[in-house]
């Protein structure tokens, strides 16, 4: 073989091996969610309204790789029309080898505790550009219901259509997609399924998929900006609206709208 054909061939081996970590890598990259989950969705008469919160951004169906996060920009919880700072009480712990944030809170009253999350962008260097996924999840205490449809004004957010808890296998969730404060037609939504026995237990259940493109549903809004999607499971459930936001430090930042819930089964 000619020194020619030789660094032909390296050449060629070398761009294979580049394609399939690129490949791999974006299989994976799509499936960056952040959570916000707490220790209950719903405080019952007798129960605790002490509830332990995580943030954490990771790849929720699979159970795999997760993301360092830096301090969130803001975290709060909003309950009967009025917003409560909380980023100030958040404490750093470290969650399959990167940082992630938690905290408490009491939840006084009746009501519904809309907890909102504005993270730090996070900079994806496979990619080099910057992702940011606005975060929200309901807690209702003592089954009344007041804010569970506020919008919050968050740069990207999801407002919910249907109530976001209280849902039972085979329910319907729809929400609408929002972006400044403006519905995004036909937006791109992905849809997982926490892979865990708790939140904090990523390999709880090992649970498996068919194949690939069963680990990440995709769904689209529609020219209003509403999704629909019929839940086949019970578990903790995130959607995550992907659109693309303002250049972050000169650089491509994807913005994220991004709300969880929580499902059961009827007995």
């Amino acid at each position: 073989m000619t020194n020619s054909h030789k660094s032909a061939r390296k050449l060629m081996l070398a761009l294979a091996v580049s394609l399939a970590v690129i490949v791999a890598y974006s299989a994976n990259s799509v499936a960056h969610f952040q959570m916000v989950l707490p220790s209950d969705d719903l405080i019952e008469e007798g129960e605790s309204n002490v509830i332990q919160l995580q943030l954490i951004f990771t790849h929720p169906a699979e159970a795999s790789h997760t993301m360092d996060m830096a301090k969130p920009a803001t975290f709060g919880v909003y309950h009967k029309e009025k917003a409560h700072d909380l980023t100030g009480a958040l404490q750093e712990f470290e969650f399959r080898g990167a940082r992630a944030w938690r905290t408490e809170y009491t939840a006084r009253g009746a009501g519904d505790f809309v907890f909102y999350l504005a993270p730090a962008p996070y900079y994806e260097a496979m990619e080099d550009a910057y992702i940011t996924q606005y975060a929200k999840v309901v807690v209702n205490s003592a089954g009344f219901p007041t804010d569970w449809d506020a919008e919050l004004g968050l740069e990207a957010e999801i407002v919910p259509l249907a109530k976001p808890y209280g849902l039972w296998t085979g329910n319907v969730f729809q929400g609408i997609v929002k972006y400044k404060g403006q519905p995004v037609p036909f937006a791109e939504i992905e849809v997982e399924r926490l892979n865990a026995g708790a939140f904090t237990d990523f390999v709880g259940l090992g649970q498996s998929y068919p194949s690939d493109a069963h680990i990440t549903q995709v769904i689209k809004a529609d020219g209003n900006g509403v999704f629909t999607f019929g839940i086949p499971k019970a578990g903790w459930w995130g959607f995550a609206a992907l659109m693309e936001g303002d250049s972050y430090e000169g650089k491509y930042q994807e913005v994220g709208a991004v709300i969880w819930i929580k499902v059961y089964d009827m007995e």
